[in-house]
């Protein structure tokens, strides 16, 4: 006999996933692929989804004078004041991005670069969509601006390369068993990621030189 008792293991608390619809453009397709992959993470069963638009957001491109990775209180616009505090709660975050002439949308630099604290020792991921590239221009170059930020971005991702074949009208995926996999694949990472920080968040907070 075991000289420990069992105790069977608790349920891990769900982490918080900050969805970011990355796209103000009119006419703009990232509120379907979002919605498409909120649907995935609510269903995988380890995260509380929420949606963040930044259509709805007051996103000015004049940043203050002591950036935010120097101010540990920046601030900020009244406007702003809902999704810092969304972006300072979630666990982990997923971009929704298109690229625009082989980067990121502005509104997307601009919430990153009004935020510091907010994104440092979680992981990040990544949805990408557009013509040719299916965001991965964007992807690789957010993938850098994050790591300056001391975040973590995971390794798998979600690409729709010409988009507009891949959704029927209602917005749903004509073939969804591939996209669906890469989902998976790369919430996992975040389910593993996002707890482990978590935990060392609460018992060892970050600090950076």
């Amino acid at each position: 006999m075991s000289a420990h008792p069992i105790h069977p293991a608790q349920p891990a608390q769900p982490l918080r996933l900050a969805i970011v619809i990355g796209s103000v453009r009119d006419g703009r397709f990232g509120p379907v692929v979002a919605r498409w992959f909120a649907g995935h993470a609510e269903s995988h069963g380890r995260f509380d989804v929420d949606v963040i638009d930044l259509a709805g957001t007051e996103l000015p491109l004049a940043l203050p004078a002591v950036p935010p990775a120097m101010d540990p209180e920046p601030a900020r616009p009244a406007g702003m004041a809902d999704v810092s505090r969304r972006l300072a709660e979630a666990d982990a975050v997923v971009v929704v991005t298109p690229d625009y002439n082989r980067s990121f949308p502005a509104s997307l630099k601009a919430l990153i670069d009004w935020h510091y604290t907010e994104w440092r020792a979680k992981p990040v991921g990544f949805v990408g969509y557009s013509g040719a590239s299916g965001g991965l221009l964007a992807v690789e170059q957010l993938k850098q601006v994050f790591g300056e930020l001391h975040a973590h971005t995971v390794r798998d991702y979600v690409s729709f390369p010409r988009y507009y074949l891949l959704f029927d009208e209602d917005g749903n995926l004509k073939d969804p068993a591939e996209p669906g996999a890469a989902a998976e694949a790369m919430l996992d990472q975040l389910d593993w990621w996002g707890s482990v920080l978590r935990d060392a968040r609460r018992d060892r907070p970050y600090a950076t030189r």
